[in-house]
């Protein structure tokens, strides 16, 4: 099982904070460089396009010393190996209350991601207003675990492959579908209720808001599949070539409510949209991605 914030440790290669303290960043300083190791832990295909972009947040998070992120927009122009990666970080504007950071993140020379980056402090004037209320689902502690549902599957029916990524959640589905596959087309749309393990929660805000952007890379690809579960197995996959995420507010809450939705998929493209939500019904982040079909590797 992986541990959220030990998996996105980063080790300051150069600059203010190689000793491990944070610094508040000014633009035109010059890059910051890190070390951080992917952790196979955090496998799906292959590394989670979440987890690898939780470096790039973390990253800048230890550039900018701002309190929080904002929001980030990453390419994934790579697929990485469980090895070390590199990310250099250049700060591109500062102002009083916010910084814009570039990270590029690499391995072996190779560009795997590159991101840009918002980080924020309090204090700056503001608007305040809430349109955007949880939808109406039962609450986690009287939905069934996605173990409890897997366990329920008959041993003559076929599995779901183990993906270690898996482990490092504890997921309640919404929108379970007990008979596999459906005779025809779902609507592309799911919830599901989630809390990390073996830690639900962070004191340092950039680690937290991982717990955020991890699910909305992820759960597009579910929500997405389901127009499609009818042609069990699916020929292709999709993966994300491009994610963005906008961090609310943070929440000390440990179970999130996930809604992905994917509202057309064309021309080798799928689209998906996500939002999370705490217990209280308060939004706390929301962000979207692209997705580009690839052929499907038999499983072993």
């Amino acid at each position: 099982m992986g541990d959220l914030a030990r998996d996105t440790a980063l080790d300051a290669l150069d600059g203010p904070g190689a000793d491990g303290g944070a610094h508040r960043g000014e633009a035109g300083a010059g890059p910051r460089r890190f070390r951080g190791e992917l952790s196979p832990d955090w496998a799906i295909w292959g590394p989670n396009g979440g987890y690898v972009a939780s470096l790039a947040l973390r990253a800048a998070g230890l550039a900018t010393g701002r309190a929080r992120p904002a929001s980030l927009v990453a390419h994934l122009v790579g697929v990485a190996a469980f090895d070390a990666v590199e990310l250099d970080v250049t700060v591109l504007r500062a102002s009083r209350f916010a910084t814009s950071a570039r990270v590029s993140l690499r391995q072996d020379g190779r560009p795997i991601l590159e991101a840009m980056v918002w980080g924020v402090d309090p204090g700056g004037v503001a608007l305040t207003h809430d349109a955007a209320p949880a939808p109406a689902v039962p609450p986690h502690d009287q939905v069934p675990s996605r173990e409890e549902r897997l366990a329920s599957i008959p041993p003559d029916q076929p599995q779901p492959p183990p993906m270690p990524f898996f482990d490092n959640l504890e997921q309640r589905p919404l929108d379970w579908q007990a008979d596999w596959p459906p005779p025809g087309p779902l609507d592309p749309t799911a919830h599901w209720w989630t809390r990390f393990r073996p830690a639900a929660r962070f004191d340092d805000p950039w680690v937290d808001a991982c717990r955020q952007l991890i699910p909305i890379d992820t759960m597009g690809w579910p929500a997405a599949s389901l127009a499609h579960a009818h042609l069990d197995p699916l020929p292709l996959v999709a993966v994300t070539v491009d994610l963005s995420v906008r961090f609310h507010r943070p929440t000390d809450d440990e179970w999130l409510l996930v809604e992905a939705v994917s509202p057309v998929a064309a021309d080798g493209l799928v689209a998906a949209t996500g939002r999370v939500w705490d217990r209280s019904g308060t939004l706390v982040a929301s962000g979207g991605q692209t997705m580009l079909c690839r052929p499907a590797t038999p499983p072993a």
